[in-house]
């Protein structure tokens, strides 16, 4: 790329993206965390392994299937993908530099990456798994003042070991175990009791270093962040949806986000901000620069903050930063990660923009649900919801109305965006993905229970689905639609 001139305000950092001449790529098994990115990219667009539009999406390259080990992670989707003989002629179609950028990638990912002669708009892989680690993550909050729920690491062996760690750092005996890696509860444990000790253990015990916290009456918040050479540029704090049985079968499982002006109290927004400001600096020191989020637990009795977990890379909140009135006033966040990696020298205020990303003026109310199928039960879905904006009636019925990309074509609170994830054919099963929904408005009461809108929603979307229910287990259940938003 020819070396361009120091950009120097948001306008032309605009410019410089509307005129992009080399070819970016999201990767990954759907294009839900930069959904509506290629409108602000001129050349940007996605290579999925599911076409949740069928077809319709122009900017959406779908490969066709081919034989393939049972995928275990997004990583070995994007490895397959990026091996697959109809995505590498698609690529060197386009020609040019392929820029690569993906939700999750490994070494093996870098080296495909490499191969088809694309860069990696990413920090290395070997950091951000060290970062990811979530007891890397407390040292790093440790370094940089951002203070974690009261904790201790340490390798347990047994419950009356875990007693004993307890006990010396004053935690108390109703506790919470966090294993080093994990996603939407699947290692967050929640013990008070032997038995509960036990019903873990497996997953507990030969893990490493575990982090065992007090166990705290808390709200979840989640905000979204860039670390840039000319500092970290801070989203706004989003409250999440974790835990709600109508969404997810999994305790402490992340199940969505709102955002809107008021979320929280002014201080807790400011403390939270000032914190991710400060993290982003110490990533910075380690290293790692481009987009982060981090999760916030917010004490309900004491109202003090302490740092959740770190994500090193785009997140399931990003669709909701990057689709803010602030971000549309000025560009989303995600821009200024790609600005990051093509190398052209900015210069702009970074305290002045998040001060203005802060003005509760700038921030418009939405959300999203990630729908998974909460029943013990599998089947092959024989119908499934498509994608696009869907209506509710006066009685309280969901029905679809019209394709649509993009969630803006979202015009009231009785309409809804709707991202089919499994469709016809594919398999349900505790646990999987069926879809995301996004609205207007908030998901959430002031009590942060479901209100009864959100409700109706849910149920309408489900009964959508069916499927065939299976007598005996298949072979092997494939497990492609259990895929990593988060």
């Amino acid at each position: 790329m020819a070396k361009r001139r120091k950009l120097k305000n948001i306008s032309e950092i605009r410019r410089f993206f509307h005129r992009f001449e080399e070819p970016v790529y999201f990767v990954s098994a759907t294009n839900f965390n930069l959904l509506g990115l290629d409108e602000w990219v001129k050349n940007l667009s996605y290579i999925s392994y599911i076409d949740c539009y069928d077809g319709q999406h122009p900017n959406v390259f779908c490969p066709s299937e081919q034989p393939h080990a049972e995928f275990q992670s997004i990583e070995d989707i994007n490895n397959y993908l990026l091996q697959h003989k109809e995505v590498i002629d698609h690529v060197a179609k386009r020609g040019g530099k392929p820029k690569f950028i993906f939700l999750m990638f490994d070494e093996q990912t870098e080296a495909l990456s490499r191969e088809i002669g694309a860069e990696v708009w990413f920090p290395k892989a070997s950091l951000r798994n060290r970062i990811d680690n979530k007891i890397e993550t407390v040292r790093i909050g440790n370094k940089a003042g951002v203070p974690s729920v009261p904790n201790t690491l340490a390798e347990i062996n047994d419950y009356a070991q875990l007693m004993e760690v307890a006990e010396k750092a004053k935690l108390g005996t109703d506790l919470v175990l966090q294993s080093a890696y994990g996603d939407s509860g699947h290692t967050t444990f929640f013990i008070k009791s032997e038995a509960e000790f036990r019903k873990h253990q497996h997953d507990i015990i030969g893990q490493g270093e575990i982090k065992v916290m007090k166990r705290i009456n808390c709200r979840g918040a989640a905000i979204e962040a860039c670390a840039t050479r000319q500092g970290t540029i801070v989203g706004p704090l989003m409250t999440e949806l974790v835990g709600f049985n109508d969404l997810t079968p999994y305790r402490g499982g992340w199940c969505g986000n709102e955002i809107f002006a008021n979320a929280f109290s002014k201080r807790a927004r400011e403390q939270a901000r000032d914190y991710t400001f400060a993290f982003g600096e110490q990533l910075r020191k380690e290293g790692y620069r481009g987009y982060f989020e981090l999760d916030f637990l917010i004490d309900t009795k004491t109202r003090d903050i302490y740092l959740g977990e770190l994500n090193p890379r785009i997140t399931g909140a990003s669709s909701m930063t990057n689709h803010a009135a602030f971000a549309h006033a000025d560009a989303p966040l995600a821009l200024f990660h790609l600005l990051e990696f093509s190398d052209v020298p900015f210069d702009i205020d970074i305290a002045e923009l998040n001060a203005r990303w802060a003005d509760p003026d700038n921030i418009d109310s939405w959300c999203q649900m990630v729908i998974k199928h909460t029943e013990d039960s599998i089947g092959q879905i024989t119908d499934a919801p498509e994608t696009g904006i869907w209506r509710m009636d006066e009685a309280g019925e969901v029905h679809f109305d019209r394709f649509d990309y993009h969630r803006r074509a979202v015009r009231t609170e009785n309409e809804a965006f709707f991202l089919r994830i499994v469709g016809k054919g594919d398999w349900r099963y505790e646990g999987a993905d069926l879809g995301i929904l996004v609205l207007r408005g908030r998901a959430m009461s002031d009590k942060f229970d479901l209100t009864e809108r959100s409700k109706k929603w849910i149920d309408g979307i489900r009964k959508h689905y069916r499927a065939e229910s299976l007598v005996e287990l298949p072979p092997q259940l494939p497990a492609e639609h259990h895929f990593k938003f988060a």
